[in-house]
């Protein structure tokens, strides 16, 4: 039967034990020396395999994972973070003979993670020029860059420098629409090239914002020799990332997984999210201490786990709820200008388009399924693959994205109005007012966030 069917004769010993559910693969090649009938045989094995592992375990629901799934990696979580070591080196290297270097990478190359896991830990435990940072500020620039971290970008009054971590640098160009305050903002940072400023800036950037940032002339120059390109992990790295956390939670991941999550991840730029979500859904399957295939299968695998944790998330909310998660959803949607969709981060009391105690409950519901993050009163959503990973929600953003382009610079004409003390020579008026009044009456409130305060 090996012979006829190319499995290890071992392998197909095991399989006939039935302690454990065999491999798609191992059964099919049974039906096939059987002569039986391939296609019912699948079809059987996927609803066992679905009932063994679509639920997630509970016995033990409140352990740690060992991945983060659409979550970066944070500080705290550098003994979890693997397979960046040499891009970590030159990062760290660069940082020590520049004063300003940035991290150019697709989405879901893993800056974020470099920065906050790789980066920072390694500036708290080793030697710069002599010494440890003064000061390590992380932020991400917002719509409002100045006003919301103007004093976090003056350097702390002692000897030694302070380390600015710039996160998500292209949201100068997606959130912020004051071209004066973008520049203010470049210009504090730029500072730190010079010696006397005490400070030293490393920013995050996303490729295709490249473009932007070569508009900025002192910018232009500053990247010339200091930047470090996030490109994709190579095979040994990639297994690193894979194997490495669950043997640190004393767990094992089989060979076969292995081998096939490689196997499509390179296949796949900008897979590193889709991959972590798929191994975290595979971990919270798992039968003793072993990750398999039948569990990742179950889970959706690297191109379905985000989409099936999205639709078993949203098919628990009511009609009701359900139309305030569209709403929510699209609030955190920038829509792209010549470039990708991106994520955009909005406080809690934005996020009520309708009834806030319903609102709060579907956003808690889209925290727990770690599909939104909560950052003290910021929600956001856990990563931007999510905007292309869930079908759902790809289409709720191609059929309004017009209506959305309107309704953000409506937003932000409104923040403006507010911040000039209501001054009704801000005001709508013409045009512009005839087109945000049929956008509000032509949609329902929750479809795209519509309330008193857009």
């Amino acid at each position: 039967m090996a012979q006829r069917t190319g499995q290890g004769a071992s392998t197909l010993s095991q399989a006939a034990g039935g302690e454990r559910l065999p491999t798609l693969p191992v059964v099919l090649a049974y039906v096939h020396a059987c002569g039986g009938d391939e296609e019912e045989w699948e079809k059987r094995w996927r609803e066992a395999a679905a009932e063994a592992a679509a639920e997630p375990r509970t016995e033990d629901e409140n352990a740690e994972p060992p991945y983060r799934g659409l979550a970066r990696f944070e500080p705290g979580d550098a003994d979890l973070f693997f397979g960046r070591n040499q891009l970590t080196d030159r990062l760290l290297a660069l940082t020590r003979s520049r004063r300003f270097t940035a991290v150019f990478g697709p989405s879901g190359s893993g800056k974020s993670s470099l920065l906050r896991a790789g980066l920072i830990p390694r500036l708290r435990t080793e030697d710069q020029s002599g010494a440890q940072p003064t000061a390590l500020r992380i932020l991400t620039p917002g719509e409002h860059p100045m006003r919301t971290h103007g004093q976090r970008l003056m350097p702390k009054d002692a000897d030694g420098d302070t380390w600015l971590i710039v996160d998500q640098f292209e949201e100068l160009y997606t959130l912020c629409h004051d071209p004066r305050e973008r520049d203010q903002f470049l210009d504090r940072l730029l500072a730190a090239i010079d010696p006397a400023s005490k400070l030293r800036v490393v920013i995050a950037v996303r490729a295709d914002f490249l473009g932007r940032c070569a508009e900025h002339p002192q910018l232009t120059t500053a990247l010339q020799d200091s930047t470090v390109l996030a490109g994709p992990m190579s095979r040994d790295e990639l297994r690193e990332a894979i194997v490495k956390p669950a043997q640190a939670a004393g767990l094992i991941v089989e060979r076969d997984l292995t081998t096939r999550i490689l196997n499509e991840v390179e296949e796949e730029p900008g897979a590193l999210p889709l991959m972590s979500h798929a191994l975290l859904e595979t971990w919270r399957r798992r039968k003793g201490r072993a990750l398999s295939v039948e569990a990742y299968e179950a889970a959706g695998g690297l191109n379905g786990a985000i989409a099936r944790t999205a639709e078993n998330t949203y098919a628990c909310l009511t009609p009701a709820q359900a139309g305030v998660a569209r709403g929510v959803l699209l609030r955190l949607i920038a829509p792209g200008e010549g470039t990708a969709d991106t994520r955009r981060p909005a406080v809690r009391a934005e996020l009520n388009v309708g009834d806030a105690a319903a609102t709060a409950v579907v956003v808690e519901h889209l925290v727990r399924a770690r599909l939104l993050t909560l950052d003290q009163d910021v929600v956001s959503l856990a990563h931007e693959a999510l905007i292309t990973a869930w079908p759902r929600l790809r289409a709720w953003i191609d059929t309004d994205r017009e209506h959305l382009r309107i309704h953000r610079s409506l937003t932000e004409a409104a923040h403006t109005w507010d911040d000039l003390r209501r001054e009704p020579g801000a005001l709508y008026r013409g045009t512009r007012l005839a087109v945000a009044e049929e956008l509000s009456l032509n949609h329902s409130p929750h479809s795209l966030g519509w309330n008193r305060h857009s």
